[in-house]
């Protein structure tokens, strides 16, 4: 968020300590004396008080929720802009890698900056490599359903020894993943080796080994992977990490509540991406459910808001206020780290050999399966 000055270099989700004072007893009193504001005009700057129009000599604060919602509004903006931005890098990087010539080969020995993995067995090779080497932490974003048990244990040994070592391990899975009893069955045998977050939707598959090493997909059969160790790409995955693991969930805590009788969370997703103009089988591989399912929450949804059509029940998701991605309401509204969806352009599931989600990598016998 946008900074006051040189005084109050932050947004209003992070005050500054005067700031916080002054606020928060305006939350609690309803309004503060326009003096009390005086050292601390960031709150004006950033809307946080305003004045109060029955006596313009106090000060009134912007309601929480408000502005809540408004951070969010501007988080959930920057991390479509970071998804877009890291879907055209890889773009860019995979033509490149196409074009062949003696420069390619003379590039693609270990350590090079991008690396193209052709085959399950290569992908594994260097997916035990980078476990091998990891000492610190592991990241990664497993998109796709629910988890099946033989998935989580094949790579049980990889992950166990990684926690062995004191590496910590974070992953971001779809919401739906909870629904799965071999994942809270192995985040438990894990303890706190492993922290895991959800969101409605996330990007593709990644995985991060130690902040120096990435591997994603290539194409769109999963058959081909990039192993990334060029700083640049690096740092921007962890902070398209970063903040998506900011928007998540933790997976001990409950989804926020629509605020809506009769619509669930997940059904509310589905509003959000139906207002969007998304077929059935689009919606059902972002969130990681499957078509049936998907088809199944529309006809609730037709049914609890009275659309008699598939047209009237746009209408009605509209109406409402559904056609926006729920906004998570429930957490400390001190944080920034308040769930809202992340998404992912490109579509992608479990249970496909190859690159992250085919053999050798979480979710089916990678180093931290999951």
């Amino acid at each position: 968020m946008a900074g006051h000055g040189e005084e109050h270099p932050h947004g209003a989700d992070r005050l500054c300590e005067a700031g916080d004072r002054v606020y928060s007893r305006a939350v609690r009193r309803g309004r503060v004396p326009r003096p009390d504001a005086e050292p601390v005009p960031c709150l004006l700057d950033l809307a946080l008080l305003h004045p109060d129009p029955d006596d313009m000599e106090w000060l009134v604060p912007t309601s929480p929720q408000e502005v809540m919602t408004r951070l969010l509004h501007g988080l959930y903006d920057e991390v479509s802009a970071s998804r877009r931005r890291m879907g055209s890098a890889v773009a860019a990087f995979e033509w490149y890698a196409g074009l062949g010539g003696p420069a390619q080969g003379a590039g693609a020995g270990e350590g090079a900056a991008i690396r193209v993995l052709d085959g399950a067995s290569r992908i594994q090779a260097a997916l035990d490599a980078a476990t091998q080497a990891c000492t610190t932490e592991v990241l990664t974003v497993q998109p796709g359903g629910i988890r099946r048990e033989h998935e989580l244990s094949e790579g049980l040994h990889r992950a166990l020894e990684l926690r062995g070592r004191g590496v910590r391990m974070r992953d971001l899975y779809n919401h739906v993943a909870r629904h799965g009893q071999g994942l809270l069955n192995y985040l438990e045998l894990m303890g706190e080796a492993v922290e895991a977050r959800t969101l409605d939707e996330v990007i593709d598959r990644l995985i991060l080994f130690d902040r120096k090493v990435a591997f994603i997909p290539a194409n769109a059969d999963r058959t081909m992977a990039l192993e990334l160790r060029h700083p640049a790409l690096i740092s921007y995955l962890v902070t398209v990490f970063e903040r998506l693991w900011r928007l998540a969930v933790p997976l001990t805590a409950a989804l926020p509540d629509t605020r809506i009788e009769g619509i669930s969370h997940r059904e509310q997703s589905i509003a959000a991406l139906l207002a969007e103009g998304h077929q059935d089988a689009v919606i059902a591989e972002r969130l990681g459910i499957s078509v049936r399912t998907c088809r199944a929450h529309i006809a609730r949804l037709s049914e609890t808001l009275g659309a008699a059509s598939r047209a009237q029940l746009g209408v009605r998701i509209a109406q409402v206020g559904l056609d926006r991605p729920p906004r998570g309401e429930d957490r400390d509204a001190a944080e920034v780290s308040l769930p809202v969806p992340g998404g992912r352009e490109v579509p992608g599931g479990p249970g496909r050999p190859g690159v992250p989600g085919g053999p050798g990598v979480p979710g089916q016998g990678s180093p931290t399966a999951r």
